[in-house]
């Protein structure tokens, strides 16, 4: 790192035109820079510029040498200003991950608006209700239901949502909540227990098992949809899609599901990453209001 320290002074000096000038426009002292120079020249073994007390001029080693170091820094800038533009345009490759059921009815429609508004963002979304590592999967993102394990990760809260569980009228009208077909995400597994609450903080206990078990949200709601049974469906997907579902339990709620957004950045988040994020507790949010 000396060695780039050394070069990137020369260049330094030489445009500026004497150790003063370059010391005065690096905000160092005069002995500092003298000093840079004199431990370069000596690890270099060759002398680099000719110097009086009114001017200095650059040996044929230096001036090869000053060639060099000239796009040493030139590359320097350059590295910078880009990195400094991925602070300044959303752009370039982010990988975000969620649940099934968020992806399609949450952050897909998301990130969609973030795409027309940033035309050189590259996003990946993966959609699984397994909870991906982000440094193994090289996540730059990950939406959750509820707190995660994952200790490494940034946690913050962005939102919630209410569960409901529903069905097609002839499905739910008429009969025995417990004999209906279960429609199941995987994740929920195999048997099945509900708390729900009223008004009056009355509680009901709802136990079943899953007659079927899906392992994609759409394929859930498609079937529920279809009157194949009942299932869980976000609150705010029923209120966009306009369906026919009603709810099993139509004066009783069950508890609201808290989102996080999991991330590995400090306080320097991407503003790719930083738009995506916004993009998508603003869609959460409005889908509660």
């Amino acid at each position: 790192m000396n060695k780039l320290r050394h070069m990137s002074l020369f260049a330094h000096i030489v445009e500026s035109g004497s150790i003063t000038a370059a010391a005065q426009s690096l905000d160092l002292s005069k002995s500092v820079v003298s000093q840079h120079l004199k431990s370069l020249e000596q690890d270099l073994g060759v002398a680099l510029l000719k110097r009086t007390t009114r001017r200095q001029s650059l040996t044929f080693a230096g001036k090869a040498f000053y060639e060099q170091c000239k796009l040493l820094n030139q590359t320097a800038q350059f590295a910078w200003h880009e990195a400094q533009q991925f602070n300044q345009i959303a752009k370039g490759k982010v990988r975000i991950t969620a649940p099934n059921a968020l992806m399609s009815t949450l952050v897909a429609p998301a990130i969609s608006n973030v795409c027309v508004e940033h035309p050189e963002l590259e996003p990946e979304l993966i959609a699984d209700d397994q909870q991906l590592d982000l440094h193994e999967q090289h996540l730059d993102l990950a939406i959750r239901v509820g707190h995660s394990k994952d200790s490494d990760a940034k946690q913050r809260r962005i939102g919630e949502f209410k569960d409901v569980l529903c069905g097609l009228p002839s499905v739910v009208k008429g009969h025995q909540p417990e004999k209906i077909r279960y429609i199941a995400n995987l994740w929920q597994g195999k048997d099945i227990e509900h708390v729900f609450t009223n008004a009056q903080g009355e509680r009901k206990v709802f136990a079943t098992r899953a007659s079927c078990i899906v392992n994609s949200f759409d394929t859930s709601f498609a079937l529920v949809t279809s009157g194949a049974g009942v299932g869980l469906m976000p609150e705010f997907k029923l209120i966009e899609q306009s369906c026919e579902l009603i709810p099993v339990f139509p004066e009783y709620q069950l508890a609201s599901n808290p989102v996080f957004a999991l991330y590995t950045y400090g306080n320097q988040m991407p503003l790719s990453i930083k738009v995506c994020l916004q993009a998508i507790e603003a869609k959460l949010s409005q889908a509660m209001v």
